[in-house]
């Protein structure tokens, strides 16, 4: 019988067509997500693809179908699939200014751990027509180098980013993020909130669902069946008729605080998902407001018996806009 691939249609100059493989997952992967394991299988591959493949039933783990977020065990088969790929050196290298940048935002490094302040703008991976994520950018900077991410950010929100240098301190930063009540992580955020918040601090307790729009993209609601999802707002100014909040989130759901924000109507200055578009088009013209006002301003953990205490102060455009709210 003829192997299918191999009547595959011959690919396109620059494009390498891949052959499917077998891959058996090391001692230190056990625990890791599919999806995950499978992007570093797929080196430059978007996680859109990554999870196109998994829906389609082209990856199979042991010989069987599986999900996304299925943790992989020591001695799993996974199947890799076929895929189209740019070639090294071309569009799936960052630009060399873009390099230079995201060697500048690096705020912190060890032997375990590398920490950006990720620009606005900038993807925490990349996928969905985004070529260049921060972790490829970082990979890139760092051949040779594992980095895996330990968490996300929104695109829009700028602040404290983790990359793991190592497997165990990347399982053991995500175990931390899992324990309940956000003790293992705290993390800080600075907003700037549409209106006046009520009363100096307010705790949202409110369920989230993640929905998918036509093209794939993701929309946040406030749903009893979603996820538990809880986030501690405290006024720290009033400026101009807004509120300057610090927010402290006990879970890291997708567009948490932004979702909480609009759901005890405040909107997030600058959100132009959930936010007020009226009130965005007059803080872009009065104070030059024009992006997400959110900002990932600090981090506090424990690693294998080392404290971290990891600062971002508020980026800059940011803080020159709250000065021109008075």
């Amino acid at each position: 019988m003829t192997d299918p691939d191999s009547t595959s249609p011959r690919p396109r100059p620059g494009v390498v067509r891949a052959a499917a493989r077998m891959a058996t997952v090391p001692a230190d992967r056990a625990g890791q997500r599919l999806d995950n394991f499978l992007l570093g299988q797929l080196k430059g591959a978007p996680r859109s693809l990554v999870y196109k493949l998994v829906r389609s039933g082209q990856v199979r783990v042991n010989g069987g179908r599986a999900k996304a977020e299925r943790k992989l065990e020591a001695g799993d088969e996974v199947r890799i699939p076929p895929v189209s790929l740019n070639t090294p050196g071309d569009a799936s290298t960052p630009p060399e200014a873009f390099l230079r940048r995201m060697e500048r935002a690096i705020v912190f490094e060890d032997a375990r751990l590398l920490v950006i302040d990720k620009p606005s703008g900038v993807a925490s991976h990349g996928g969905s027509g985004i070529s260049h994520g921060a972790i490829e950018t970082m990979r890139a900077l760092r051949p040779g180098q594992s980095l895996e991410l330990v968490h996300r950010l929104d695109r829009d929100t700028s602040g404290l980013l983790v990359l793991a240098k190592k497997r165990s301190a990347l399982t053991a930063l995500q175990a931390l993020m899992r324990e309940e009540g956000g003790d293992g992580i705290r993390k800080r955020y600075l907003t700037l909130l549409l209106g006046r918040m009520p009363d100096g601090t307010m705790s949202v307790d409110a369920p989230l669902h993640v929905g998918l729009r036509q093209g794939g993209e993701r929309h946040v609601q406030v749903d009893p069946g979603g996820k538990p999802s809880l986030s501690h707002f405290r006024v720290l100014e009033r400026r101009g008729g807004h509120s300057y909040c610090e927010v402290r989130i006990e879970t890291g759901r997708t567009h948490q605080i932004r979702v909480h924000a609009r759901h005890i109507g405040h909107p997030v200055a600058g959100d132009d998902k959930y936010g007020d578009a009226e009130a965005n088009r007059r803080l872009r013209e009065k104070i030059g407001l024009k992006r997400l006002f959110l900002h990932a301003a600090s981090l506090e953990f424990e690693l294998d018996g080392q404290d971290y205490v990891l600062n971002a102060p508020l980026a800059p455009e940011l803080a020159e806009a709250l000065d021109r709210l008075g």
